[in-house]
């Protein structure tokens, strides 16, 4: 029997760097693979983190990318932040901050979260409601 212990506080950020330094869940446009699209629920950034919802929901979905990926499909899987909104606004009003600085300081921790879980996004493309790039879009 093997009594090495699995060592998580080396283990893990070792892939983590790894994935993100070779953009390991970037999908690039290939036009020889069927394409598939995989897209959570995006989270409101309105909290101090991620709860264990966030965390079963898209456990569920990141199986489903893999696999396509696996099965030779061209998977995109990005994520982004429902951050425009009543749950933004209530929040900073909670915590007596502009909803701009609870929203961005609550994105990064968000952000940092679902990285330490190895989901599979694709973070090149991920984007923000609250992004005038992306609202301009969205409220004319």
């Amino acid at each position: 029997m093997n009594d090495a212990k699995y060592n998580h506080k080396t283990i893990e950020p070792k892939w983590q760097k790894f994935w993100e330094q070779n953009k390991s869940f970037k999908v690039e446009a290939d036009p020889s693979k069927p394409k598939y699209y995989v897209l959570d629920m995006f989270p409101y950034p309105s909290g101090s983190g991620l709860h264990v919802g966030h965390v079963e929901g898209y456990t569920a979905t990141d199986i489903v990318a893999r696999h396509k990926r696996k099965k030779g499909f061209n998977v995109m899987h990005p994520m982004g932040w429902d951050s425009f909104g009543l749950p933004a606004e209530q929040y900073a009003v909670r915590t007596g901050t502009h909803p701009q600085v609870t929203t961005d300081k609550n994105i990064a921790n968000f952000r940092t979260q679902l990285k330490m879980l190895g989901f599979s996004y694709d973070w090149d493309r991920e984007f923000a409601t609250s992004d005038p790039k992306h609202y301009k879009w969205t409220q004319w």
